[in-house]
């Protein structure tokens, strides 16, 4: 498949929702601690976090996040709250939007996860590059390492 094609074939997806590629998250209340985030983590084989709160989702927290707003100040990540490192501001969806809205807004965005919202704000769901390598090109480099079985 040519470049233009793979492109078409995202640009171009008909009926395809974000519904039928999205995952569940992991998923954590800003009070969680880091440790805790670390350890779902570690478990699901996943780097990101939702960080919700009473109203919904408030927040993404990346192993990345953890590094650079944690460790690196060396913070205690037993006494580190999800809600003082996330990103707060996360971009989502709807599960009904086009696949292909989605690709473009993560490449617009420059994000590699989404979150997947229904209208409750409490429901939530995920898409991640991983996801789209699978379903556009299982056999791409990204598909391949995305169904690789956790390094552990």
């Amino acid at each position: 498949m040519t470049n233009s094609n793979k492109r078409e074939r995202v640009d171009g997806m008909g009926g395809v929702a974000v519904s039928e590629v999205m995952t569940p998250p992991v998923q954590l209340p800003a009070s969680a601690t880091v440790a805790q985030a670390a350890e779902a983590m570690r478990e699901r084989d996943v780097g990101s976090v939702l960080v919700t709160d009473e109203s919904g989702l408030c927040g993404l927290l990346t192993d990345r996040d953890i590094v650079i707003r944690a460790v690196a100040f060396s913070k205690d990540p037993a006494e580190v709250k999800l809600g003082d490192i996330c990103s707060r501001e996360v971009w989502s969806l709807a599960p009904t939007v086009p696949l292909g809205q989605a690709v473009q807004l993560m490449r617009q965005k420059a994000i590699r996860r989404l979150p997947v919202v229904h209208d409750n704000a409490k429901q939530v769901r995920e898409i991640t590059l991983g996801d789209l390598a699978i379903y556009l090109d299982r056999s791409s480099v990204l598909g391949e390492i995305s169904t690789v079985e956790p390094n552990r």
